[in-house]
């Protein structure tokens, strides 16, 4: 792809370039000779194959697409091939060339340009395509050929180098914008305020419910757990966590108004002001969106079963881990608990059979509405008082667990990364063990830190896939699943840099199956004993888990 524009002065560019007429490059005289443009120091640049194929070409002079061609086909014919060289000449230009893999970076210069300063730009040059080319290949380049064409502009002006560095150029090119941050910055200001704003209306739904109960009114869908069912503060709470978080991919209840006579709250409905705010935002251009693409995937892995009965269970378990580089396990805590929804006052009377077979020592803590001697001698979580009634339409923790240890036996899955120092610069080699072969890990992602403006990264050995992130200089190696069939792997790269830039690195999973063995096996009436359906939705988190 060749490019001849009209090069415009920016606000982003170097002062000696706003002060300098904007040059006009033509294609309009096939006749005129490089010989015209002897002033000139750098004549074109250009990323070629070995062949002599030009992939882009950025010429800095008028010139031809055939002289350009027709140099870059003679490029290869001049290399000599018994010894390393980093330039070329003929009686006419210079070629000042460095090979990239399968393709070559060639600066073509005349004869009286500085061959020190040349070498210091194609090296710019050279670091810049890594930048917007995952890896460096034909198709690559092509795909990103305007963003090349428009980091070169920022290197060369005029046939001169600019004195600018790889971190100037990304900014040039990005177009910083001070409107832009002045509008996210409002926007932001917006979001505060209406969490404010909806926070103050939950205090005020609190204190209304607090009046109700004081004036001796029943209100709906709160009863169940003691004579005042749920405390308004837990119910103020899940409303607060409804407007800070609307985030989270489960359903969490927020407040409306029932449609009956009835003053008292109800959940279940979506909060209509957090709706308002996000259409004004989606109208102002803004893209709203409930979570990340990994989130989401993560969300149709972990999403509820199609047939949700009446009676539904949800089993969650956080993880937070921090692993030394070296070894040695620093810190590792579980967190889970047994959610119960009830949507039908009949099965509301229920007991649950629970079945803990978790061999790490995990410290188990019951509702305080739940009966802890017929939970510690039969494993029935039931009521205290037999007659209640479990709340309806609500999520309810009967049953929370907690685990701590610092025993390396215990890590679910390990992350062994061995950085080595080499003439080039790094070569990492990193692995991955399951160690709980019963868990099925989905959509694995260890993130791996990498040096900034490091140059090119090339991948040894892969299983799996990986995502390079230049912008945040970040390496993501992604499995889509490990479980005991898979479960080890390895990846290895090089890349300049020194042992330290590859650390912290994070690991983020989600699973259907819990790390502690505790499930509910079944459920019964409380009169009757008679067996009651219901819907079990189990999920396996990861809150933090770093390797330092």
């Amino acid at each position: 792809i060749f490019r001849a524009l009209t090069v415009c002065p920016s606000v982003c560019l170097p002062d000696s370039r706003l002060h300098s007429p904007p040059p006009t490059l033509h294609l309009r005289h096939p006749e005129k000779r490089l010989a015209d443009v002897a002033e000139m120091v750098l004549l074109a640049t250009a990323v070629c194959t070995k062949a002599g194929k030009a992939i882009i070409s950025r010429q800095f002079v008028e010139m031809t697409r055939t002289r350009i061609e027709g140099l870059l086909a003679a490029f290869p014919k001049l290399m000599n091939t018994g010894k390393q060289h980093t330039f070329v000449e003929t009686e006419s230009v210079r070629y000042v060339y460095q090979p990239l893999e399968k393709l070559y970076m060639v600066l073509i210069t005349t004869k009286n340009s500085n061959i020190l300063e040349d070498l210091e730009t194609l090296r710019l040059f050279s670091r810049v395509i890594p930048e917007y080319c995952r890896v460096l290949e034909e198709s690559e380049i092509s795909e990103h050929c305007f963003d090349l064409i428009f980091a070169f502009d920022e290197i060369v002006a005029l046939g001169y180098r600019e004195n600018v560095n790889l971190a100037q150029i990304r900014t040039f090119t990005e177009m910083d914008s001070h409107e832009e941050k002045v509008f996210r910055a409002v926007r932001e200001t917006q979001e505060r305020e209406a969490k404010a704003e909806m926070r103050r209306k939950a205090k005020e739904l609190q204190q209304a419910r607090r009046d109700a109960e004081r004036q001796g009114k029943k209100t709906s869908g709160y009863g169940g757990f003691g004579s005042g069912g749920i405390s308004s503060n837990s119910a103020a709470s899940m409303i607060t966590d409804t407007i800070i978080e609307p985030e989270k991919p489960k359903m969490t209840p927020s407040v409306m108004r029932p449609s009956g006579p009835s003053k008292a709250l109800k959940l279940g409905a979506k909060g209509k002001d957090v709706e308002n705010f996000v259409d004004k935002l989606k109208l102002e251009g803004e893209q709203i969106s409930s979570s990340t693409k990994r989130l989401s995937e993560a969300a149709k892995v972990l999403s509820p079963p199609i047939n949700i009965e009446s009676v539904h269970l949800k089993i969650e378990e956080k993880i937070t881990l921090v692993c030394g580089r070296d070894g040695g396990l620093q810190n590792m805590e579980v967190h889970g608990m047994i959610m119960l929804r009830v949507t039908d006052e009949k099965q509301g009377r229920i007991r649950l059979q629970v079945e803990n077979d978790d061999k790490k020592g995990i410290q188990l803590q019951t509702h305080p509405n739940v009966d802890k001697k017929l939970f510690t001698a039969e494993s029935l979580i039931g009521l205290k008082n037999p007659e209640k009634s479990f709340p309806l339409n609500n999520d309810v923790g009967v049953l929370k667990w907690r685990l701590q240890t610092t025993d390396d036996t215990f890590v679910p899955l390990t992350i062994n990364c061995w950085p080595s120092e080499s003439a080039t610069g790094c070569d990492v080699n990193i692995e991955y063990e399951l160690q709980e072969s019963s868990l099925e890990l989905n959509d694995v992602v260890i993130a791996i830190p990498l040096p900034a403006g490091a140059g090119t990264l090339l991948i040894n050995e892969l299983e799996g896939e990986y995502h390079h992130d230049s912008r945040k200089n970040i390496l993501e190696w992604c499995l889509p699943v490990i479980d005991a069939k898979n479960k080890s792997g390895s990846m290895e790269f090089s890349i300049p840099g020194q042992p330290n830039d590859f650390f912290p690195i994070n690991v983020s999973f989600v699973s259907k199956k819990n790390y502690c063995n505790i499930q509910v096996s079944g459920i019964n009436h409380v009169e009757s004993n008679s067996p009651v359906r219901f819907s079990l939705e189990t999920m396996f988190l990861v809150d933090r888990y770093e390797i330092q």
